[in-house]
């Protein structure tokens, strides 16, 4: 069995929505994690588990890994982010990939649709296909292993894991909590375990359009913590261009013990 975990907020709901329509076709077990502190809305024909927001903000880790626990019993677990539509491939290809690497982290492609694109039909996304330039797209039904320094470019918009690699990794670090890190650190933790990353042709998702700021202003402070999060453990800070333009803007200074909001505030202080 496949099971398909998601994570959602009400920000992302429209998205949700339309990826878990194109998934009622596919013979998958479904799994809607609702990160929001208000109750979930229905999602029919999923299994919803709520983690509502920590301390920090909204708890994706703990919160793919409470639907990994819940879809404990599939033997392919299929990560997909809120806002990413499956391709019409990417199960097949996902199960494919497990079936040849058992014990690797599995990564597919992922491409970003414009403004004002919402396909309702799988079969209009191949024509859409533009794979992101910054990770590998491998041919179609063609698996690249990943060379030892590549764990850095890991995504968790969309990829696979067997059950059994999973309990290996062990999930996500739930120390994590608002945006950013926890993604990198599962990576790197898979490293530590001998967990290789492959690049999986052909698993294509489709991220939907939202705005989005970049840097993103609002997450500065989550980022500022998981980064000082993950630098204690793996010895350097995640998300280094963005550190790159808020220091840029002046928002944050490099001291001896790390990365940390200035004295001014820098020429963006108003939009955090």
């Amino acid at each position: 069995m496949t099971a398909v975990i998601t994570l959602c907020s009400a920000a992302r709901l429209d998205h949700v929505r339309r990826q878990q329509r194109l998934l009622a076709s596919e013979p998958v077990r479904r799994v809607v994690v609702w990160l929001d502190a208000d109750p979930p809305p229905p999602f029919p024909g999923a299994e919803v588990v709520h983690v509502p927001p920590g301390e920090h903000g909204m708890r994706l880790a703990a919160g793919r890994n409470r639907g990994a626990q819940a879809a404990a019993d599939a033997g392919l677990l299929v990560f997909l982010d809120a806002d990413c539509l499956p391709g019409p491939g990417l199960l097949d290809r996902y199960r494919a990939a497990a079936a040849a690497h058992p014990g690797a982290l599995l990564c597919g492609p992922v491409t970003y649709l414009p403004d004002g694109v919402k396909p309702e039909n799988a079969d209009a996304l191949p024509a859409l296909t533009a794979p992101h330039a910054a990770r590998p797209a491998p041919p179609d039904g063609e698996n690249v292993v990943a060379g030892p320094d590549d764990h850095r470019l890991f995504w968790s918009l969309s990829f696979a894991v067997t059950a059994a690699t999973w309990t290996t990794i062990g999930g996500f670090d739930e120390q994590y909590e608002g945006y950013g890190g926890e993604d990198t650190d599962l990576a790197y933790t898979a490293r530590k375990a001998g967990v290789p990353l492959v690049w999986v042709g052909g698993a294509h998702a489709y991220h939907q359009y939202h705005p989005t700021s970049s840097p993103p202003w609002q997450h500065l402070d989550d980022i500022l913590r998981n980064g000082r999060l993950f630098a204690a453990r793996w010895g350097f800070w995640p998300m280094q261009g963005w550190l790159d333009a808020f220091a840029a803007a002046g928002a944050i200074e490099h001291t001896p013990t790390g990365w940390r909001r200035s004295a001014t505030g820098g020429s963006n202080a108003e939009s955090l």
